[in-house]
């Protein structure tokens, strides 16, 4: 297994007030292997293996849900909306087909 798989870097705006629709901006450390790469070395076919399912939580209330498949590039960068409307955690879960489960959450502090 990779080093680091799971691991995730969160980055919200450093300033926003209460009521900004602010970008929240994500990446993840995983290979998103689709199962149709061969091993150089070996020449047998690397198994699949990526991201089935993320979720992301606000103030514990489930705000987006998202399904990828083996069409998302490995070390997945994704940008979403948040209206920060509360200081609050937010929350994102993902859980690889091998049945792994990671999850990083940070604080949402409105000014």
């Amino acid at each position: 297994m990779a080093k680091g798989i799971g691991k995730i870097k969160i980055r919200t705006p450093r300033r926003y007030k209460k009521g900004d629709v602010i970008p929240i901006k994500a990446l993840i450390t995983h290979p998103m292997e689709t199962g149709f790469r061969k091993d150089k070395k070996t020449g047998k076919r690397i198994p699949a293996y990526y991201i089935s399912d993320v979720n992301v939580f606000y103030g514990g209330e489930l705000i987006t849900q998202m399904q990828w498949t083996i069409a998302v590039s490995a070390n997945p960068f994704m940008t979403f909306y948040l209206k920060a409307d509360k200081d609050a955690p937010l929350k994102i879960v993902w859980k690889d087909i091998k049945g792994k489960v990671f999850e990083k959450t940070v604080q949402i502090k409105p000014q």
